[in-house]
């Protein structure tokens, strides 16, 4: 024995190398497989084969057998889901007064030219089992920087804007393969009573089977309409998503994903529908009370507005 070195008993010793073997086991056995987001349930790494009552682990196609001296340790319980098959459908919302037939109207770009920020609007379509909806018209109709519909008179924030006989912002696409329907436009403006949005219907051959309408950022918003000419306005606007009756009513499944490019921004709408045109909505995202809608409410003439939604704005 080493003078220098102090006496380990030798139960402890043994001891020692038990607990070793024993975690070295429970490292070696497979962790459990985390649900899926594609497919809904469990997905294992591993397979765990039952010998004489103890799990052998299996790393890629080599079975790790446990240490030597260990305490048997059970197999891990997979645990498998069923695959959700029926989406929460998308929300309905007011068809508004400004919609205009647009079957005439098959076309990708709608900006005919007008001035705004470029925006990619893109809408993916699935029906009742999450399964793409190829086929689905998508219809889609939105004010223009300054708040104006075409087709419309008397609009304006001083009621003098006709812009009847005008088809700008409108138009239809059929949905791909992979029910998607793309646009090419700008970013919608405002007009007096309402946030920004986007209207839009998807159609099942000839019965309409969900209208709705797409909210955008307020922060997002609210920077392009105080920093970009061609939306730059005499006044504020007067509704945020925050109070805007019908973004309340709707919720968040009609809330587009905003992704900036290099020369224009995407927004992406994922839409859930019947294909019998069945009531969609969902009323958990619609239980937002006036109380809590009025706690959100900013002074629409301060500078504080801006400052709460887009921090480090200039005052």
């Amino acid at each position: 024995m080493n003078p220098n070195c102090s006496e380990v008993p030798l139960t402890s010793v043994l001891l020692r190398r038990r607990l070793l073997g024993v975690t070295a086991a429970l490292l070696a056995a497979p962790a459990l497989a985390t649900p899926s987001k594609n497919k809904g349930h469990a997905a294992p790494a591993g397979k765990a084969a039952a010998v004489k009552g103890k799990a052998a682990p299996v790393r890629g196609a080599r079975a790790v057998a446990p240490a030597a001296g260990a305490s048997p340790s059970p197999a891990p319980r997979i645990v498998q889901r069923e695959p959700a098959l029926v989406p929460r459908l998308t929300s309905a919302a007011p068809e508004g007064p400004h919609y205009l037939d647009a079957s005439g109207l098959m076309r990708a770009d709608i900006s005919e030219g007008l001035p705004g920020v470029p925006l990619e609007l893109r809408f993916v379509v699935v029906d009742q089992t999450a399964m793409p909806f190829a086929g689905a018209l998508v219809d889609v109709w939105h004010c223009d920087a300054r708040g104006v519909y075409s087709g419309f008179a008397g609009q304006g924030d001083n009621g003098d804007i006709d812009a009847r006989g005008r088809s700008f912002l409108r138009g239809r696409q059929a949905t791909d393969r992979n029910g998607v329907a793309a646009f090419r436009t700008i970013y919608p403006g405002w007009h007096a009573g309402r946030t920004a949005h986007i209207h839009f219907k998807i159609w099942n051959g000839e019965r309409t089977v969900l209208t709705s309408q797409l909210f955008l950022p307020d922060a997002l918003s609210e920077y392009l309409y105080s920093q970009q000419d061609a939306y730059l306005r005499t006044r504020l606007r007067d509704t945020l998503n925050s109070t805007d009756a019908v973004a309340l009513q709707a919720g968040n499944s009609v809330v587009g994903s905003v992704r900036e490019e290099r020369e224009q921004y995407v927004l992406t709408l994922a839409v859930a529908v019947d294909r019998s045109g069945r009531p969609s909505g969902d009323a958990a995202d619609a239980a937002t009370s006036g109380a809590a809608a009025n706690a959100l409410r900013l002074d629409i003439d301060s500078p504080e507005r801006r400052q709460a939604l887009v921090p480090g704005l200039r005052r």
